[in-house]
C-alpha cells in the first residue's frame, strides 16, 4: 500500500503544474482548526462540485463536525465549478491527504476513483442515492474505502406540503440534469409517489446549464407548480428557473431552506449544516483509526418546513395558517 501511495504522489506531482495552469477551479486558502490540544494535525481535502448555498452549508457543517470532535486539521477546500473535467483534476490532487471529503455525487465519485488505490479514506456528503452511485454496497454495508452521509430527499413530506398549500393543483413539474445520478434517483421516487397525493408528474431533462432557459419555458407552460431537487446544475442556476416560473405565475418549491431564501415558495427539506456535521463526525471516527469500510452510510431523516411569504405573494399563493404555524420563515437577504 505504501508503494502505491508513493507512486500516486509522484503522479499527482507530475500533473499538478498542468492542473494549476489550466484548471478553472477556485481554491480557497487552507484552513486550520481552532483546536490547540496538541496531537496530530490531519491534512484534509474537500472537493465541492458546485457553488451554491446547499453545498456551501455542507462544507461549513463538515468543519463544525470536525471541530466538535476536537480534531486538529488543515483543510484545503476547492470547487469544481460544476465542471466534470475540473472535478476529476482536483480529486487527483488530493492523493497526499489523510482524508478526503467529496460534496455532491459527482465529487464523491471523483474523489473515490482518485484516492482508492492510495488507500486514502473518502467521506461523501450530499449524495442522494449512494447505492445507485456505486458509493455503497447497501444501506447497511459500506464500500471499501468510502462512507458518508446521504441527503435523500423527504419526497413524501414535500408532496404533502405542496398538496396542503395547493389543494387544486394537478401537475407538478421537475427540471433536472439527465447525467446526475442523484437527480435520476429522486425522479424515480417522485414517480412512485405523486399519484398517492393526486398529482401527475411532468419532467423535463437537460444536459447542461445553457439549456435551462428554454427548458424552463417548456416546463412552466405545462404545470401548476414546480418542485426543485438537489440537482447541482439546476440549483446553481435557480434564479433563471424562478424568474421564468414567477413570470408565468407558477410557484416553485425548493428542496431545502436556502432555496426558499433564494426565491422558492416553500420546502419540506433537510438542514445541510446538520448534514455536514454528520459527515464531520464520521470523518473524525476514521481519523482516530476506525476502518471507513466498516461504517455504513447515514441518511438524514429529519425534515423541516420553510416558507417565503414574499415569493408566495409574487405568484398569488396564500400560505395556509396550518403551514405558517409550524414553519420557519426565510426571505431574500436585504441589500444594504
Amino acid at each position: 500500500m505504501k508503494l502505491k501511495k508513493f507512486i500516486a504522489l509522484l503522479s499527482a506531482a507530475a500533473m499538478s503544474a498542468v492542473v494549476l495552469a489550466s484548471c478553472g477551479a477556485e481554491q480557497s486558502p487552507s484552513e486550520t482548526s481552532g483546536n490547540t490540544a496538541g496531537g496530530e494535525t490531519y491534512q484534509i481535502g474537500v472537493l465541492q462540485y458546485a457553488d451554491h448555498p446547499s453545498l456551501d452549508n455542507c462544507l461549513e457543517g463538515f468543519k463544525q463536525g470536525l471541530d466538535a470532535e476536537g480534531i486538529t486539521y488543515e483543510l484545503e477546500a476547492q470547487s469544481a465549478k460544476n465542471d466534470d473535467a475540473t472535478n476529476t483534476q482536483i480529486a487527483q490532487q488530493f492523493v497526499d491527504k489523510d482524508l478526503v471529503c467529496g460534496i455532491a455525487t459527482p465529487s464523491a465519485q471523483a474523489c473515490y476513483n482518485a484516492c482508492y488505490e492510495s488507500g486514502i479514506p473518502v467521506i461523501f456528503n450530499a449524495v442522494s442515492d449512494p447505492v445507485q452511485a456505486k458509493l455503497a454496497v447497501s444501506e447497511t454495508e459500506a464500500m471499501d474505502g468510502i462512507t458518508g452521509v446521504s441527503d435523500k430527499l423527504p419526497v413524501e413530506a414535500q408532496l404533502a406540503l405542496i398538496r396542503e398549500m395547493l389543494p387544486d393543483a394537478k401537475k407538478i413539474g421537475i427540471l433536472y440534469t439527465t447525467s446526475e445520478a442523484n437527480s435520476v434517483s429522486t425522479i424515480a421516487d417522485y414517480k412512485a409517489k405523486v399519484a398517492d397525493y393526486g398529482f401527475e408528474l411532468v419532467e423535463v431533462g437537460i444536459s447542461n446549464a445553457s439549456e435551462i432557459p428554454q427548458a424552463a419555458d417548456v416546463l412552466v407552460s405545462q404545470v401548476d407548480c414546480v418542485t426543485n431537487m438537489t440537482d447541482n446544475t439546476v440549483v446553481a442556476n435557480l434564479p433563471v428557473l424562478i424568474e421564468k416560473a414567477t413570470a408565468a405565475g407558477i410557484p416553485v418549491f425548493g428542496s431545502e431552506e436556502e432555496q426558499v431564501g433564494n426565491g422558492c415558495v416553500a420546502s419540506a427539506g433537510i438542514d445541510y449544516i446538520e448534514l455536514g456535521k454528520k459527515a464531520g463526525v464520521i470523518a473524525a471516527r476514521v481519523l482516530r483509526g476506525e476502518d471507513v469500510s466498516t461504517i455504513p452510510f447515514e441518511t438524514m431523516t429529519e425534515s423541516k418546513i420553510t416558507i417565503n411569504p414574499d415569493a408566495a405573494a409574487a405568484v398569488n399563493v396564500e400560505i395556509p395558517q396550518s403551514i405558517t404555524d409550524r414553519a420557519e420563515v426565510k426571505t431574500a437577504p436585504t441589500e444594504e
